[in-house]
Parts: structure tokens; C-alpha cells; sequence
């Protein structure tokens, strides 16, 4: 069964269900009461796995980026699957974390707490524009449209690779500073 979808359809799609994750998240972290944590699994080590993620994501990117430079498509699309794999994976303990524990508060003082909330809200902003980024990127590519899929690509990865990396950053400074 094939089914052909045209761009503008697809792309409503991705924006669609881009639009509803983001939602979800927003309430699961800031309106939705965690589930009480009696008698569970203890998740307190979902962020630290949450923060390899987001560092294997971006290694990734860059060996991605770097093996397309090199003109060596194999491995640049076996890359780019795998940074895609550690984000869902990321979304997935992500969720799993804070559909249990809910927000995480900051409790440094000082120049760090500016710089960390600078940090987290461009995280944050930049993770809510980034998933229609990167779905799109994947949707020319794995419909063969490597006029369009470049194009974007230039715009994502960078985008994409800043939350990662901001994302290991916001967990360092969470959680060891």
C-alpha cells in the first residue's frame, strides 16, 4: 500500500502533530499534578540518561554533517537516523521523567540563574520550533526531495544541534552546579 501525500498535506501533518506534542508537554510539565510516586520505580536517573541523549544526538548531527560534506550519503543518512533515534528516545524518558516528577526547579544563585534561565527559555523556544524543523527535513528526504530537503536542512541543523547541546548544558547546571 503506497500512499503519496503532497508536500503541502504533509507538511500540515508535521505542523499538526508538532503543534500537539508541544501542547502536551506544556501540560503534562506545568498544569497536570505528577503521579504520586509510591510504591514505583525510582526515575531520579532518567535525567542523566536524558542528558547522554542529548550529547549522542548531537555527536551524531556532526558526523552526519560532517560525512555529507565528505559526499558520503550512506553514512550521513545512517547518522542523521541515529540522532533522530537518541531525540525520540529523549522525548520518550523525557516525558516518562516528568509525567512522574513534574517541573525541576532551579536553586542556584547568583550570575548563574540569569544565565541559566537565558539558557533554558532559548532551549526551550528553540526545542518548540526545532520538531516541525527536523519531521520536515526528514519528510523531503524520505520522499526523495533533495531539492528541498538541503534547504531546510541548513536552517535545522543548527537549530537542532543548539538544543541538543543546550539540553546537556540545562542538566549540567540543574544538577551538579
Amino acid at each position: 500500500m503506497n500512499i503519496q501525500f503532497s508536500n503541502r498535506t504533509a507538511i500540515s501533518v508535521i505542523l499538526s502533530l508538532s503543534a500537539g506534542i508541544l501542547l502536551f508537554l506544556f501540560w503534562l510539565i506545568y498544569f497536570r499534578e505528577p503521579i504520586p510516586r509510591d510504591n514505583i520505580l525510582d526515575l531520579s536517573f532518567l535525567p542523566a540518561v536524558n542528558a547522554l541523549l542529548n550529547s549522542a544526538s548531537s555527536i551524531c548531527l556532526i558526523l552526519g554533517y560532517l560525512s555529507i560534506r565528505k559526499g558520503n550519503r550512506t553514512r550521513h543518512t545512517k547518522m542523521m537516523l541515529g540522532a533522530l533515534t537518541f531525540s525520540f528516545l529523549f522525548l520518550i524518558c523525557y516525558l516518562t521523567y516528568h509525567a512522574f516528577h513534574g517541573d525541576t526547579l532551579f536553586h542556584g544563585e547568583g550570575w548563574i540563574r540569569p544565565l541559566y534561565f537565558f539558557i533554558l527559555i532559548s532551549h526551550i523556544s528553540l526545542s518548540a520550533v526545532v520538531l516541525p524543523l527536523v519531521l520536515t527535513t526528514v519528510y523531503f528526504a524520505a520522499t526523495g526531495n533533495f531539492s528541498r530537503h538541503p534547504k531546510i536542512a541548513r536552517v535545522t541543523l543548527p537549530i537542532w544541534l543548539y538544543v541538543s547541546v543546550t539540553g546537556v548544558l540545562v542538566y549540567v547546571m540543574l544538577y551538579h552546579l
